[in-house]
């Protein structure tokens, strides 16, 4: 079975084709450089730069695979949560396919798509504790089945991500501004005392970083000589040219170091937490953008040694927004019998995604 993914959950524009649980190919498109302007992403630009570069990602994915519009068996369309005319998009683009070839429609949970990456490189562990940890998200799930999650812990406020890009915001480094941080801490010994672990006080499993953030902010109102004077030139957008234009980069490592040592040893606890709880669990499934992170997966990695779990780690270029995840989890559905109608509805952030497919 050829399944066509396609994703425009938020910035990233992408198809995919995976023919029966084997990735056959993806374009991708970023918006990352368009909306790094304006210091986060814009939601008209987003829908209307998707809208511009599906038919042409398409045509090239199906030039470079000989795979033409006959040959779908299925297209998987990321129907949320996102934006909601980024995620309109794709789907119109999406149910377009299916009424013009026959190809059946089947709409994928684009969180659970995260979830289940690892599995495009390894073969899936159930039942199996999924972390998801990315710029809108950070849920903690219990996996029984690719196709049956039950959430146990959820994003309250900021989400991990959001606090890696608000805290890199303080600093004037350039959006989406993760990975810098975790570039400029390597090496620095953490101070631990410097950042509170965020909201670990309490006997759930839920999560929220605004605190920690809040406090990385007063940090840096009182050390401002720490921040960047402007957003650093794109050529000293390295580890080193970054630290050269700090005029104290030992101590900038070590707030780095501090920051995302406070964010792992946050997900540690109530990872820790959740498998504490939950019984029978025989797998650790890392996921989301944040999942690139050394801090969070050298985390995950010592839980999984500890516990003696099979830890599932998708690769860095299946950790941020990607078609082949939809197009995977997407057939995975299709595996156990499910599919959508033409009258599937997108779904914005904020909503919870239905579990409403139909039994094929």
């Amino acid at each position: 079975m050829l399944v066509l993914g396609v994703e425009t959950s938020c910035d990233e524009t992408g198809v995919a084709f995976v023919r029966d649980g084997q990735l056959v190919a993806e374009v991708l498109a970023s918006q990352t450089d368009m909306h790094a302007v304006f210091g986060g992403v814009v939601p008209e630009i987003a829908s209307r730069e998707h809208q511009r570069m599906l038919p042409v990602l398409f045509a090239q994915l199906v030039e470079r695979t000989g795979l033409g519009p006959a040959a779908i068996d299925a297209v998987a369309i990321a129907r949320g949560p996102g934006l909601l005319g980024s995620l309109l998009v794709g789907m119109s683009f999406a149910k377009g396919l299916c009424l013009s070839t026959g190809a059946t429609l089947i709409g994928v949970n684009h969180l659970h798509g995260h979830l289940l990456a690892p599995g495009l490189e390894a073969e899936l562990v159930f039942p199996a504790l999924g972390l998801l940890v990315s710029g809108g998200h950070t849920h903690l799930y219990r996996m029984d089945s690719p196709v049956a999650f039950q959430l146990l812990g959820r994003t309250l406020d900021d989400a991990a991500g959001e606090a890696f890009d608000k805290v890199a915001k303080l600093l004037n480094l350039p959006y989406p501004g993760g990975r810098y941080l975790d570039e400029l801490s390597a090496g620095a010994v953490p101070d631990t005392s410097m950042f509170p672990r965020a909201y670990i006080h309490n006997d759930n499993l839920d999560f929220s970083f605004s605190g920690l953030k809040t406090s990385v902010a007063n940090h840096l109102a009182r050390q401002q000589h720490l921040c960047f004077s402007a957003m650093p030139p794109r050529e000293s957008l390295n580890r080193q040219g970054l630290l050269s234009l700090c005029p104290e980069p030992d101590q900038l490592a070590i707030l780095c170091a501090s920051f995302n040592w406070a964010v792992s040893e946050t997900l540690r606890i109530k990872t820790e937490r959740a498998l504490d709880r939950e019984k029978g669990i025989r797998a650790l499934i890392v996921a989301g953008g944040v999942a690139a992170n050394s801090w969070v997966r050298k985390a995950m990695g010592d839980i999984a040694q500890t516990r003696r779990l099979s830890l599932m780690l998708p690769r860095l270029s299946l950790c941020t927004d990607n078609a082949s995840m939809i197009a995977y989890a997407g057939w995975l559905a299709l595996q156990h019998g499910y599919r959508h109608d033409l009258d599937l509805e997108s779904i914005p952030r904020g909503r919870a995604v239905p579990e409403d497919w139909i039994r094929i």
